[in-house]
């Protein structure tokens, strides 16, 4: 017949401090390759979304009796090219650099933090003249007898409206990049500057 511990007097075996350290441990190695992973698929997104908007406006150009018009024609729709094309390749290129297991450190998180604002910055831009030509396209502007060529370019104004809603969907995912990169860096590391506060109101206590 078995005897149970508690009959024998023996206490229930409990875990050294080495093993909760490990515990420990192995649960933030977790959490860090979780958040890692999260990260990397994060910033493949809007490369996936670049090269989209960027491939329809491409090929965006359309031709009929009443003449042709090309995305390279317009400047908004030039610059939302190249922006497409920089966020693209800097998605890749960071999504890379996130993926690799690394310490967190201030350079490598000001870095984060500095480009994907300049980068949110930029494609927002991009969509944002890209919208107001293509609404001058639809409505026209009767002040400057400027008259709507959608009517007679409707596939033409149709292709750039997809690029630049994708454009626009490419923008959130970099304003979510920029929350990332922020909180991480203001949460783990001080301001790089630290203020002599307690001397300047001395200072100024004493004056």
């Amino acid at each position: 017949m078995e005897k149970s511990e508690k009959g024998n007097g023996i206490a229930p075996a409990t875990r050294s401090p080495m093993a909760l350290m490990g515990s420990s441990r192995n649960e933030n190695q977790e959490v860090n390759t979780s958040m890692r992973t999260a990260e990397t698929m994060l910033r493949l997104v809007p490369m996936a979304l670049g090269v989209a908007a960027l491939v329809v406006m491409l090929k965006n150009s359309q031709s009929n009796d009443f003449g042709s018009v090309s995305y390279s024609d317009l400047g908004a729709f030039r610059y939302l090219v190249h922006a497409n094309g920089i966020c693209a390749g800097y998605s890749l290129l960071s999504a890379i650099i996130a993926a690799v297991p690394r310490p967190s450190t201030m350079p490598r998180a000001w870095t984060f933090f500095l480009l994907d604002q300049i980068l949110t910055y930029i494609i927002l831009g991009a969509a944002a003249v890209s919208t107001e030509v293509l609404y001058l396209a639809n409505k026209g502007d009767s002040a400057i007898t400027w008259s709507a060529a959608c009517g007679t370019f409707s596939g033409f104004c149709h292709k750039a409206t997809i690029a630049v809603v994708i454009t626009f969907v490419a923008v959130i995912c970099y304003a979510v990049l920029s929350l990332v990169s922020s909180y991480r860096l203001f949460t783990k590391f001080d301001a790089p500057v630290n203020y002599p506060s307690k001397t300047i109101e001395a200072t100024v206590f004493h004056g």
